[in-house]
């Protein structure tokens, strides 16, 4: 009698261990490998999973294991990605198959559909072939400054079968995407080779996707982040995972993609936020890209204008290798910074001011001074404001009642008609609870409501209202799911159709603006002053990005640009940085500040989240955690457990949150810390939910806001 075939197989479920089931070599056509994906029974349902072990034997009776139903058209994961999932799961204190699954797409997961699958391929490589390459962006080797002809000769310097971590540090405009992808294309020489580019946002994609096949029209090159179908998704990570595409370019979750001839990754943007995830697996895509450098023993590029503070003093120190670009590609200066000091009477419009704008001005005499100076030297304007709709609050002056939303401790934004459909809305941006507008005070009737503050849509108004003849665009996410998709709003603006354009964080990064004279920043200090530690370097990062949007395609001996950032605060540390463009010197004042306060990157953090129906249960549960912790001497000199606290944003959806953080010298203690949290609220917990008080948890390592 033949021994069993018994798999072991992760699903799914907040559950730290995997299933037994057992394996049927006739039904499934063959003998099980690790990393299979599979269809198995789960309770009353059908779940797909994957096989993480083989063998003969289980701790269970056989005769009562389930039986494997269905094997996914696909090979098996390769172990490389195999021990990045591990990692991942074990460091961001996640089940192995919570970390897995959702990282494979849709396609691959609906069982009923797998006979289809080999046809769409098919399908798809037809359509392909038949779509012409664009010439767009090529800069060859040859016509590259001599910076960037020095920084690519020590990329490729770097490039051995060993790793290496590098930080490409350059000014806006200096090239750097020139930079590497020349550098990859001598990786790329190898035809089996495999790259991946990483972009912080969806946005970004296109731009440089269209550069990326102007370098290499020949290879393969595959696209993946959540805003392309899911057909288009599943076919790119069967492509990516089969080794068929050499070049894959995505956004963070393109980091977890199986790619079995990885031979260098490129991070771009490497300090934005965005790389975080902000639900599920709380991972940091920058960070598991250099553990998967590291296990490969492959080169990794970090680039950017700005790096992570992390990042440039792994820089400073050697642990990493340091490039750098200082002079912008083109030979031109960098924008010349003005700072607008919003307290100042002088930047303000006065009653006989002939200019004066027929309705409040929201923007100060100064700054519209400069931009009606830019149109008339034919030059595009940027305005950045980072409030989406027309303002953030409605109000009521007689008795102070404010459009609060219903659902979270947050209020309603005004937005005006035809910006989320056919008229004026009061809409939350955290929970997406739509409301019409009332016509009078829902608490004493005053009719005469107003708006407080101001978004895209009202500086929108303004501006033309300001200067009727100009030609407004105004981008945002309201705007690009509205109508026309981003990617045809920024194709707009470098066709030259647009003179001044309004928009949100969407307009500051990445984008190669040929005819930006001048930048304008609005309300600048509601990202100084914040009770998370990095605000400040989120938003010098931020002003250096948008800043360098201006004066691209200037030529050598002009001034490149100008920003105007209109603060009430021009003497903080942020402003007077950037008006010398001194990246360095702001990291190193904000180094000092972070370990004179014992804050990371000199010290490592976690938050314990907990969600209840009223606060006092979420409260109540994380105290419990930590008088558990002192019970069992889990704390000591190098670690500190702080009280919990409600959430600053303290109510979502009807769910009140509240936090504990936890802040260790020593990373092994904080992953020690936290296992023991895990295992505590594993023993009371079902899933992620405790059940006793019904408490939503959750562990976030390494958290990127507090």
């Amino acid at each position: 009698m033949s021994l069993p075939i018994v798999v072991q197989v992760v699903v799914d479920k907040p559950l730290a261990q995997g299933f037994d089931y057992l394996w049927d070599r006739d039904l499934l056509g063959g003998l099980p490998e690790v990393g299979s994906i599979v269809e198995v029974p789960f309770g009353r349902s059908l779940l797909v999973g994957m096989v993480i072990k083989v063998s003969a034997y289980s701790d269970y009776e056989i005769g009562k294991l389930k039986a494997v139903t269905r094997v996914a058209p696909l090979p098996p994961l390769d172990l490389a990605v195999l021990r990045l999932m591990n990692f991942a799961s074990h460091y961001y204190i996640h089940s192995l198959g919570e970390t897995i699954i959702p990282t494979i797409p849709q396609m691959w997961k609906k069982p009923d559909d797998w006979e289809k699958i080999p046809k769409k391929l098919v399908a798809d490589q037809v359509k392909k072939k038949s779509e012409p390459e664009s010439g767009e962006g090529f800069i060859d080797e040859r016509n590259l400054n001599d910076g960037q002809k020095q920084a690519l000769e020590k990329l490729r310097a770097c490039f051995s079968k060993e790793f290496k971590a590098i930080l490409l540090q350059g000014q806006t405009g200096s090239g750097k995407t020139a930079v590497f992808l020349n550098w990859l294309s001598g990786v790329l020489e190898d035809t089996s080779a495999q790259v991946l580019l990483l972009v912080p946002e969806i946005n970004l994609t296109p731009q440089l996707e269209r550069r990326v096949r102007a370098y290499f029209p020949d290879k393969k090159m595959v696209v993946l982040h959540s805003g392309v179908s899911e057909k288009v998704r599943g076919i790119a990570w069967y492509e990516a995972m089969t080794g068929k595409a050499q070049i894959i370019l995505g956004t963070r979750l393109a980091a977890l993609t199986p790619l079995p001839n990885l031979r260098a990754i490129v991070v771009d943007e490497e300090h934005d936020p965005s790389y975080k995830q902000q639900d599920g697996i709380r991972y940091s895509a920058r960070d598991l890209a250099v553990w998967r450098a590291h296990d490969l023993k492959i080169p990794i590029l970090l680039a950017s204008a700005t790096p992570s503070l992390e990042t440039w003093m792994a820089a400073k120190a050697g642990r990493y290798e340091y490039i750098r670009l200082d002079q912008r590609a083109q030979g031109a200066s960098l924008p010349q910074v003005h700072l607008v000091n919003t307290r100042d009477p002088q930047a303000q419009f006065s009653p006989g001011d002939l200019e004066r704008p027929k309705s409040k001005s929201l923007i100060t005499k100064t700054l519209a001074n400069a931009v009606s100076k830019n149109l008339e030297n034919k030059q595009q304007s940027l305005v950045l404001i980072n409030r989406r709709g027309y303002a953030p609050v409605l109000s009521c002056g007689a008795c102070s009642w404010l459009s609060k939303c219903e659902q979270c401790s947050s209020y309603m934004v005004l937005h005006k008609a035809g910006a989320l459909g056919r008229k004026s809305v009061l809409s939350c941006h955290h929970c997406g609870l739509v409301k019409s507008i009332p016509s009078h005070c829902p608490d004493c009737g005053n009719a005469d409501l107003k708006t407080l503050g101001q978004g895209t849509q009202k500086i929108e108004d303004a501006i033309e209202e300001m200067w009727p003849a100009a030609r407004v665009l105004r981008v945002d996410t309201d705007s690009s799911r509205k109508s026309k998709g981003a990617e045809e709003l920024f194709q707009e603006i470098h066709e030259g159709n647009v003179d001044i354009v309004v928009g949100t964080q969407m307009i500051a990064k990445g984008h190669d603006y040929q005819n930006i004279g001048l930048v304008a920043v609005l309300d600048a200090d509601s990202r100084l002053f914040s009770q998370d530690f990095r605000a400040a370097e989120r938003l010098f990062a931020q002003l250096v990005q948008v800043a360098g949007r201006a004066g691209r395609s200037n030529k050598d001996g002009e001034v490149g640009g100008a920003i105007y950032i209109e603060t009430q605060f021009p003497e903080s540390a942020v402003f007077q940085f950037l008006l010398r463009h001194d990246v360095d010197g702001f990291l190193s004042f904000t180094a000092n500040e972070r370990k004179e306060a014992g804050l990371p990157p000199f010290a490592y953090q976690a938050l314990i989240h907990a969600e209840a129906k009223s606060l006092d249960k979420a409260i109540q549960f994380l105290s419990g955690l930590k008088g558990y912790l002192k019970s069992r001497g889990h704390i000591n000199k190098g670690l500190r457990v702080y009280d919990p606290v409600p959430k600053a944003m303290m109510r979502v959806a009807g769910s009140e949150r509240a936090q504990l953080l936890v802040e260790s010298d020593d990373r092994k203690n904080l992953q020690e810390i936290l296992e023991a949290m895990d295992l505590y609220f594993r023993e009371n917990s079902q899933g992620r939910i405790s059940k006793e008080g019904r408490i939503r948890w959750l562990i976030e390592r390494d958290p990127i806001s507090i």
